[in-house]
């Protein structure tokens, strides 16, 4: 993409202000042509030889801020030799102090503007130009101090608003860097919590199926020799497999957790208790089971009973007085869960990170479903996960298919 005559500009603030300085010369001769011609002065060629003088500390004025200063202190012989002022002299003394004033230190723009507009005064006293002598010196004074106090006032906020700016594209910067850093300290916390439920889950199966293939080892007498084979090494690969996993589990953990954190976690047993806790906290929640449950993996269980944990929190905490819904559907080939309320949802808080959203989205992943939050379009708060299951065989966990008021 080409850059613009304005990008250009802005990197090269020589040639800018160079076309700026230029700017006043030309302004100095629309003023001259403007005119009537018996006024104009005599050498005009000359005269605009000395506005260009007078002009140059503008093309200084951001490069070399210092340096433009002591050239247009010097442009004040230029009315004292010629005994007539210059237009683009008045310009360029404003815009100097302009520039110093907004981009300089309050104590160094006060000292440059002073070593402007001091020497204007005393030039204005003893040296006024021709065609100003009939009008008091004191006028002169009065009014090269305004315009000098004017621009430097000008100046100043402009400086206060830059400096502001930055401020806050500063704390802007923090906020967004604090922001992520919350953002990831969320999901590392949630994913060693993950890790210390998981545990349980998977050094059950793993313990179990050695100790099924150490039990057929012993009973097994048909080809001895063979099975014995077999089942040894399904022992010592199970064995293995708990010890990598369990291995590859801390790794997760931080030095300042437990170890000994591993009690048994709850599951869809568990989510009848949870709403009725719940409605005694306040929060009239109804429940309902749709489909035919059947025995899931113990770490999808979990899952969805830490969704349906958090999703009732959220709404105890946030919803105000409202009602809330819990509705599990069970799938041939997935566990559908969705936790509704009739409140008001939780409002927007830029310096907190939805943990608990956080959480979820990292459950469903692991297993690979799909987690929808978000506002109802009647009012309150919609969780919905998908989560792929296979259920295993066994027996139908008896009891009610609805619970809870409405």
């Amino acid at each position: 993409m080409t850059e613009g005559p304005i990008g250009v500009l802005r990197r090269h603030p020589l040639a800018a202000d160079a076309l700026l300085a230029a700017g006043l010369v030309a302004l100095e001769l629309v003023f001259v042509l403007l005119t009537p011609r018996e006024l104009w002065p005599r050498g005009l060629p000359a005269m605009l030889g000395w506005s260009a003088l007078s002009a140059l500390p503008v093309a200084l004025r951001r490069v070399a801020p210092w340096p433009a200063v002591g050239v247009a202190v010097a442009t004040l012989a230029v009315p004292v030799l010629t005994g007539t002022g210059t237009t683009a002299q008045g310009l360029a003394f404003a815009v100097l102090t302009y520039t110093v004033a907004a981009r300089r230190p309050a104590r160094s723009a006060a000292l440059a503007a002073a070593l402007l507009w001091l020497p204007v005064v005393v030039a204005s006293l003893l040296a006024p130009p021709d065609g100003a002598v009939a009008v008091a010196p004191g006028y002169l004074v009065l009014n090269n101090l305004l315009v000098g106090l004017l621009s430097y006032a000008v100046g100043r906020i402009a400086h206060a608003r830059r400096a502001a700016t930055r401020a806050l594209r500063e704390r802007a910067r923090v906020a967004e860097e604090r922001q992520r850093a919350l953002a990831a300290q969320a999901v590392a916390d949630e994913r060693r919590r993950i890790a210390r439920e998981l545990h349980d889950v998977v050094a059950h199966h793993v313990s179990v199926m050695g100790v099924l293939a150490t039990g057929a080892r012993r009973v097994l007498r048909r080809d001895p020799d063979a099975a014995e084979e077999v089942i040894g090494t399904v022992e010592e690969t199970g064995r293995a497999a708990l010890r990598e996993l369990r291995r590859l589990l801390d790794v997760l953990r931080t030095d300042t957790e437990p170890v000994d954190d591993l009690a048994p976690q709850p599951g869809l047993a568990g989510i009848d208790a949870l709403t009725e806790q719940v409605r005694e906290a306040g929060l009239p929640v109804t429940l309902h089971v749709e489909g035919t449950p059947g025995v899931l993996e113990e770490g999808v269980a979990l899952a969805v009973y830490r969704i349906v944990q958090e999703a009732l929190t959220n709404a105890l905490k946030h919803a105000g007085t409202a009602t809330a819904e819990v509705r599990l559907t069970h799938g041939p080939t997935a566990l559908e869960v969705e936790v509704t309320d009739t409140g008001r949802g939780p409002r927007p808080d830029g310096e907190r990170v939805g943990h608990g959203l956080v959480g979820m989205r990292e459950r469903v992943a692991l297993y690979g479903g799909v987690l929808r939050t978000g506002a109802r379009a009647g009012g309150g708060f919609r969780v919905y996960a998908r989560i792929p299951v296979e259920v295993q065989p066994g027996p139908v966990p008896a009891g009610p298919v609805e619970r809870g008021t409405r």
